[in-house]
């Protein structure tokens, strides 16, 4: 099983997080941020991992450490739970669908950070969630789960909806980066223009 356990303690936040990349779906999620554990409910459930997150931070001030804290704590569990990547096809994708809204999110375990997004939301805040904090979680993971992330929204006329196709697809596309492929087992996955 590829598993790992992290915890990250700073001034404003105390973030644990668990997480089975070889798992069923499930989570427990306590953050504090309402609308956050309904979208990384969604992250579990569509890569299909496990996936169980409690948080304490200085929400009463707002909600940006929390968020922030939790997409850095999520990517150093990811970057623990991949391990060195043999066997992994490296690359993921997936477009998602909502009503109107649609989202295209493509990864690659390149080893090296790196965020591309365009997301435009149509409104600034999604009941009490700031749309800001969306790039400030995808940017901490990327941070330190050293992935290359592209997030892109098509298409998309109601802000809860383009959130949510996105974060679908990013669980969708680590869904299929991490899967391993029986035709490459072994193999280690290089950055320098080969798999």
């Amino acid at each position: 099983m590829r598993e790992a356990q992290v915890t990250r303690k700073t001034l404003e936040t105390e973030i644990s997080v668990r997480l089975n990349l070889d798992g069923t779906g499930k989570s427990q999620l306590a953050t504090r941020v309402p609308f956050l554990d309904h979208m990384l409910d969604q992250v579990a459930r569509h890569g299909v991992f496990d996936l169980d997150i409690a948080a304490k931070g200085d929400v009463h001030i707002d909600a940006h450490h929390t968020v922030e804290d939790i997409g850095i704590t999520l990517g150093q569990a990811f970057t623990k739970a991949v391990g060195d990547k043999r066997g992994v096809r490296r690359y993921g994708h997936a477009y998602v669908p909502l009503d109107e809204a649609l989202s295209r999110v493509v990864v690659d375990l390149s080893g090296r950070p790196g965020l591309a997004m365009n997301v435009e939301f149509v409104r600034a805040r999604i009941g009490e969630f700031d749309v800001d904090l969306v790039r400030e979680f995808f940017q901490g993971f990327v941070n330190h789960a050293q992935v290359t992330l592209h997030v892109d929204n098509l298409k998309g006329e109601n802000a809860h909806h383009q959130a949510e196709t996105a974060f679908k697809a990013f669980g969708r596309a680590l869904r299929m980066a991490v899967e391993r492929d029986p035709r490459i087992e072994g193999v280690l996955p290089s950055t320098k223009g080969s798999l």
